[in-house]
């Protein structure tokens, strides 16, 4: 080998054999999982309380939907649209810790996400209450064992037909094409999709859905705290009968 040929290798060992190389390197790594395959998101708010609770970080699978769509019953992370509410208007430093946010899952992103439960899906339709305070989906009455803290509701005293009306009451609702309708656990603690339809004369465009392109993937388990790790027993629900 000649002296050239082994100054130009010996430059190429020792660029590769840099630590902000590794760091590199590993960067890139983290982004591609996150973009293609699971994204890290951190829980900002209550509204899916007690299945997920403020600073949980969870794992969200972007390839849960390749070979069919969103389930009724799932938890699920998807970008805020605009009819959901204003958009955050970060400074400059706060961006640049959320594109280290973007790319890492640590720590804050740029983009307003939300994370809901899937109740809805295109062509559904949408009511509470059954005579028992629950949500009917296409007429059926959907178990959810999950919800805490619920709205009030008391058959014959607090309800869809008494004088003094119960604001877990809605609806009923009719989904269109691509529309995907959301609730939070935390049902009396959530700005989700009937969050502006719970009262006497809601207006028909009080409903707030999120297509199909808005969903970044199903929440499938927990990366912190620790003692979360396998506890998925709530993450996916039961369709109705």
């Amino acid at each position: 080998m000649s002296p050239e040929i082994a100054k130009v290798a010996g430059r190429r060992r020792r660029f590769f054999r840099s630590p902000w190389i590794h760091v590199l390197l590993a960067l890139v790594m983290v982004s591609l999982v996150q973009g293609f395959f699971v994204k890290v998101y951190s829980v900002p708010s209550g509204s899916m309380e007690q299945t997920l609770t403020v600073g949980d970080r969870v794992l969200v699978n972007r390839t849960a939907y390749l070979a069919s769509g969103p389930k009724r019953g799932d938890v699920v992370v998807f970008r805020k649209p605009a009819d959901w509410g204003q958009p955050s208007d970060p400074g400059v430093l706060r961006v640049a810790v959320g594109w280290f946010g973007e790319l890492t899952g640590i720590g804050p992103g740029n983009t307003d996400y939300l994370v809901k439960r899937v109740i809805g899906l295109p062509g559904d339709t949408v009511e509470c209450c059954d005579g028992a305070g629950q949500v009917k989906v296409n007429g059926v009455a959907v178990s959810e064992p999950y919800v805490f803290q619920d709205l009030a509701f008391t058959a014959g005293g607090v309800d869809c037909s008494t004088a003094v009306r119960s604001p877990r009451c809605f609806g009923p609702i009719h989904l269109g094409e691509d529309q995907y309708l959301f609730l939070g656990d935390h049902r009396s603690n959530s700005g989700d999709s009937v969050s502006a339809c719970r009262s006497v004369g809601a207006l028909a465009t009080c409903v707030k859905t999120a297509g199909r392109a808005e969903i970044i993937g199903r929440v499938d388990g927990f990366l912190f705290p620790f003692d979360k790790w396998g506890k998925t027993e709530f993450l996916t629900g039961q369709p109705p009968a």
